[in-house]
């Protein structure tokens, strides 16, 4: 029963398609089964002598009713005999088989399209038969349909695809993932999934498929992979790793299914994106932290705190001797002379061993890399340093040999230039980092060893200018007097921190005729060279005026004319002159802080004077008020450095000084003590201090402090 021999039927026979029955309640086990195909088995004379449940379903016609009658009646229509006797006949007589999609007649009555191979059968006894296989034609369209694009969906897909079985060995993959690995495809079948993805970092998707084999959970996207494959060794690359188990129609896993993504050009985009936050994170960082004091030495540190370990495993600071000791010729043919300012790792290592210890100074010849870093101006950048690279980047052998100990492999010098000048160098070195530093590096190095080299200048110009002031301060305070009558005397100056520069801060004790003795303070309102000058001449001036034995009052008139012409300056001062042989002491103020008298068995209190104007104001008179001073008492003069602060209210802190002097001790030691519980460590201003303590005249002069 047949066509054609061409599989094309009359084109009358192209009837409208009709449903399958039911399907049967046992499950699909393979093609043959999805397709329900049905065999047929004809006698020499077309009858039905076998009849398959699947004839049954596909045609609709029972065993009873199909097995004894001529297939072309039972199936067939009538305008189709003929032409199917004949096909018939003609398979029966040359054996040779027919295939196509033909029109059959079911028992409903409907027409079904059935794809159907019929060929010629010989038993033992020399008969022939004809055997008809047929399946639902739509059906095995359909299939046929899927089959061909999931081939071509799979082959050429830009996805790579593996197929593997569940001892994760290769069973297929497409072309994409062939090109991904760099291996054809025979070379991965039969082979283990780590037998081909042989790197370490393929360890978890192995770990991955199994997980999904067992659970049956499929993993979308949700791993990453990062490394090399023989396709690119020389590249690092990142694939998105999808995996699904399969399963047969019968819910038996066969295995998974992999579909591989190449995320490279993401991947690196991502990790440059987030360098280049690191880095721009790098330079705010150093813009905050860096110079946020003028000392030479925590600026070096402050470089070497931003710069490790985020940057580098191991740093140094180094600037030439030169630079700060003036007095040092710099030599410009020989070695370099260094100092180390800072030294940081990240980690224990040699490589830290091998810099120059903070403090200490390193001569490094004129091949080192340091050497022509500062002598070029220029930084150097060693990406890969090798043998000889790291001879030349250490100050000796015995470095060198620590550097390569400790596995440095990439290195940047970076000079410290400000205002033209070199000052020194910055290191940097890699080692347990397994970046080369590059040009990028470079540049960040560079921004950062600017601004630090503007920061040491800053601070190195500020020392220079403060220790001068310093030196013209102290040459101007006087050595106190050891042997004055009924008056014992101690003193403190202290001058402003470092970030600050040194005030016009002073105290004086001057013997005067009929034992008498004057105690001054004073602060002159500015800071450095040109307020250490002024107070130098203020006190020189007080000293001339104390020895005209005037009223405090008329000596501050006196100094408050000669500041009026000293380039508008301006000045605090409070001036005392003690009587012992009448236990009187005469003060005056011109816009001083109240000094603090301390009398035995009572609370120290603040004195109540007339407050006057600063010198320099003019035009204010100013008045002397006298003061008893009984034998023990002591009267505390000090200047606003002592007091003043920014986070506490003036009244605030005189409280605390009243209370300190509270205490008993020798006048030394409450020097010590108000300046310790006073004065913090960072001051912005500097402090003069001046305790008198008055004593009996007599020969039986106890010449002792305190009481």
């Amino acid at each position: 029963m047949s066509a054609s021999s061409t599989g094309q039927p009359p084109a009358d026979l192209g009837l409208e398609n009709s449903r399958r029955p039911e399907d049967r309640a046992s499950t699909p086990r393979g093609l043959m089964d999805l397709l329900g195909v049905a065999a047929v088995l004809l006698d020499a004379e077309g009858r039905i002598v076998l009849w398959s449940p699947q004839a049954e379903a596909l045609y609709g016609y029972s065993a009873e009713q199909a097995l004894g009658q001529f297939a072309a009646q039972l199936l067939v229509h009538e305008d189709n005999w003929d032409w199917v006797i004949k096909t018939f006949a003609e398979v029966m007589e040359t054996g040779q088989p027919w295939a196509g999609t033909f029109p059959i007649r079911c028992a409903d009555g409907s027409t079904r399209m059935v794809e159907l191979r019929n060929m010629r059968l010989l038993n033992d006894h020399g008969d022939f038969y004809a055997l008809g296989l047929g399946a639902d034609s739509p059906t095995l369209r359909e299939l046929e349909k899927n089959v061909a694009l999931s081939t071509r969906l799979v082959s050429q897909s830009p996805i790579g695809v593996a197929i593997l079985d569940t001892d994760l060995r290769y069973v297929t993959v497409n072309p994409a993932l062939e090109r991904m690995h760099g291996l054809a495809e025979k070379h991965h079948l039969g082979r283990r999934y780590r037998e081909v993805m042989k790197s370490s970092e393929f360890k978890a998707a192995e770990a991955a498929m199994r997980q999904v084999l067992e659970t049956g959970i499929p993993l979308v996207e949700e791993s990453t992979v990062v490394g090399r494959t023989p396709s690119d060794p020389g590249r690092t690359h990142a694939w998105s790793i999808s995996v699904y188990r399969l399963e047969d129609a019968r819910g038996q896993v066969l295995g998974v299914a992999e579909w591989v993504v190449d995320v490279t050009e993401r991947y690196e985009s991502a990790l440059a994106a987030t360098e280049t936050r690191r880095r721009l994170a790098l330079i705010a960082a150093g813009s905050i932290r860096i110079g946020t004091t003028l000392e030479v030495d925590q600026t070096a540190r402050e470089l070497a705190d931003v710069t490790v370990p985020d940057f580098a495993d191991v740093v140094s600071v180094d600037v030439l001797d030169s630079v700060l000791d003036e007095h040092r010729p710099r030599s410009f043919t020989g070695p370099e002379l260094f100092r180390a300012l800072a030294v940081k790792a990240a980690y224990p290592t040699d490589a830290e061993r091998a810099a120059d210890p903070p403090g200490e100074l390193a001569a490094y010849g004129a091949d080192r890399l340091a050497t022509q870093c500062v002598r070029t101006g220029r930084p150097i950048l060693v990406s890969h340093a090798e043998g000889s690279d790291l001879r030349r980047m250490a100050r000796d052998d015995h470095a060198a040999t620590l550097l390569a100990r400790a596995g440095v492999h990439s290195y940047l010098a970076v000079p410290l230039t400000a205002r033209g000048s070199t000052l020194g160098f910055l290191g940097l070195t890699r080692a347990r980092d397994p970046r080369p530093f590059d040009e990028d590096d470079l540049a960040i190095a560079t921004e950062l060893a600017s601004r630090t080299g503007m920061c040491i200048d800053n601070a190195r110009t500020h020392q220079s200018v403060r220790s001068a002031a310093e030196t013209l301060q102290r040459s101007l305070l006087p050595d106190l007097p050891t042997d004055l009558p009924g008056l014992q005397v101690a003193a403190r100056y202290r001058p402003a921190q470092a970030a600050y520069e040194i005030g016009g801060d002073w105290y004086d004790v001057l013997p005067l005729q009929n034992a008498r003795t004057a105690l001054v303070v004073g602060d002159v309102m500015g800071s450095g060279i040109d307020a250490a000058a002024t107070m130098g001449r203020l006190r020189t001036a007080t000293a001339a005026y104390a020895d005209l034995d005037l009223e405090p009052a008329q000596v501050l008139q006196h100094l408050d004319a000669i500041t009026g012409r000293l380039e508008q300056y301006i000045a605090t001062c409070l001036y005392a002159v003690y009587d012992p042989h009448r236990g009187e002491c005469r003060i005056a103020s011109a816009g001083h802080l109240p000094p603090v008298l301390v009398r035995g068995g009572r609370r120290p209190v603040l004195l109540d004077l007339p407050t006057g104007a600063p010198l320099g104001v003019g035009g204010v008179p100013f008045e002397s008020t006298a003061i008893e001073l009984a034998p023990y008492d002591q009267l505390v003069l000090y200047t606003d450095g002592l007091v003043e602060t920014r986070d506490y209210p003036i009244d605030e802190r005189l409280d605390t000084l009243l209370h300190l002097l509270e205490e008993l001790g020798s006048l030394e030691d409450t020097c010590d003590r108000l300046l310790h519980r006073l004065r913090h460590p960072g001051a912005p201003d500097d402090v003069a201090l001046l305790i008198a303590c008055a004593r009996p005249l007599g020969p039986d002069d106890p010449g002792q402090a305190g009481r």
